[in-house]
Parts: C-alpha cells; sequence; structure tokens
C-alpha cells in the first residue's frame, strides 16, 4: 500500500506543473491585452495628479502674492497701488516663490485695488482705486458709520501642459488663481 500510495502521490505532484506549462502562453496573451489599458489607465491618474498639484500651487501662489502686499503696504498711505513702491516686483517674487517657479506670472491688470463693505456675510464693492466711494462711507451697503476697507487683489495664471501629451485624457490649459487681502 506504501508503494502505491507513494506512486500516486507523484502522479499527482507531476500534474500541476504538467497543466501550468500548458496555459504559459495565454498568461502572456492575457497580460499584452492588459498591459496596454493599465499603462493608459496609470499615465491618466499621474496626469490628472499633477493638473490638482499645479492648480493648489498656482492657488497657493495668489496667496503668497496676497500676504506680500500686505506686509510690504499695510503700514504705508493707502491706496496701495500708488503709494507702495516696488509693489508689483515684491508680489511678482512672492508669487515665483513656490515649487511653479517663473511658470506662474501675475495676470494682466494685476494687482487691482477695491473698496469692499460687508454687507450681511458678503463683501460689497463700493469703489475703486480710479473712483473711491462718495461719501468715503459704506452707506451703499446699508451702513453709513463704518468706513470701507481698501482690498488688494492678485490675479495669477500658469500655463499646465501634460506629462504624456497625446496618451492623456487631460489637455494643455491655463490654470488661474485670485486672493483677496484687506490692507
Amino acid at each position: 500500500m506504501s508503494c502505491k500510495s507513494r506512486g500516486r502521490s507523484r502522479s499527482v505532484r507531476s500534474r500541476p506543473r504538467g497543466s501550468i506549462r500548458k496555459h504559459d502562453g495565454n498568461t502572456m496573451i492575457e497580460f499584452a491585452l492588459i498591459a496596454p489599458i493599465l499603462v493608459l489607465l496609470i499615465v491618466n491618474i499621474l496626469d490628472f495628479t499633477m493638473i490638482i498639484w499645479d492648480q493648489m500651487e498656482t492657488d497657493y501662489s495668489a496667496q503668497m502674492g496676497a500676504q506680500a502686499a500686505y506686509k510690504t503696504c499695510s503700514t504705508r498711505t493707502l491706496p496701495a497701488t500708488p503709494n507702495c513702491p516696488g509693489l508689483t516686483t515684491t508680489i511678482t517674487t512672492a508669487i515665483q516663490s513656490t515649487t511653479l517657479g517663473t511658470g506662474v506670472s501675475l495676470a494682466a491688470g494685476s494687482p487691482s485695488e477695491t473698496y469692499y463693505c460687508v454687507s450681511g456675510t458678503t463683501l460689497q464693492s463700493v469703489g475703486s482705486y480710479s473712483s473711491p466711494p462718495s461719501p468715503f462711507d459704506c452707506s451703499a451697503a446699508g451702513n453709513a458709520g463704518v468706513t470701507p476697507g481698501d482690498y488688494i487683489e492678485v490675479d495669477v495664471t500658469y500655463a499646465y501642459s501634460p506629462i504624456f501629451t497625446g496618451l492623456s485624457l487631460v489637455s494643455a490649459q491655463t490654470l488661474t488663481a485670485k486672493s483677496m487681502q484687506r490692507l
């Protein structure tokens, strides 16, 4: 009985090896069919991740520019646009201090300065640097006893291009962001 069981176990053991060898070609064919789909999936995941990261960095650049404007100009005579020398240079240096570097730039017409009043839970524009509110109060927002706040807005742009052009669903585009800071 021991000889028969030994013989059977040997023949049973050799069967899976033989059947695996018969299917080796099928595995390669299945992988060859699935691999391009997996590569396209990974390529698109990478490009979507990069555009999300670059949009966050663009937002961060705008915030850095607005903070730099505040640090540089809040102690000077307002409005800051005409009374703060080197404002644009300071903002440009700040926005380019992120990982996007010199790829991010100030948008046309930025920085801009506007007077706002709080109206409930929102800000209501009551004038700009070129045409301040007259009288200089928040009567337009329903609160004549309050002085309007001087806000500076920094708008930035970044030209995004996907890593895998042609394979990716993400297309080249201009990312924009804005940030406001009360001076």
